[in-house]
């Protein structure tokens, strides 16, 4: 009787520090989660700001910089490069950008963003 109730008290002890066990493990999880969480999100925010070592000239520049401008995707970068072939093609030696503003014949480029890019664009 004695050791079946020693057995009993064992067993429930045991059964708490697994218990104790398994919520410190939890806890420590979600820590360690939320800690590679937010520096996860500080290293895309730092990679989110862009950063150009020199300006970008729109009429000679390949998709893969101008994506690199604020507000300009892949499908408006494709856009600027095709305008500029065609207009190439169709002017001569003309350029097909003198300014900022005639980055707004292209579809989905409006004033504010032509703004907001021209100061990381030059034209030569």
């Amino acid at each position: 009787m004695v050791s079946e109730n020693y057995i009993r008290s064992s067993e429930a002890g045991q059964n708490r520090i697994q218990s104790f066990a398994f919520v410190i493990s939890v806890f420590v999880c979600v820590l360690l989660c939320t800690g590679f969480a937010v520096s996860g999100f500080e290293t895309v925010r730092q990679s989110s700001a862009i950063e150009l070592d020199e300006r970008i000239n729109p009429n000679e520049a390949p998709v893969s910089s101008l994506v690199r401008l604020p507000g300009i995707g892949v499908s408006r970068a494709e856009a600027i490069t095709v305008y500029r072939n065609s207009f190439n093609k169709e002017e001569g030696g003309d350029k097909a950008f003198g300014n900022h503003d005639d980055l707004q014949k292209i579809k989905g480029i409006g004033p504010k963003t032509a703004e907001s890019i021209s100061r990381w664009l030059k034209y030569e």
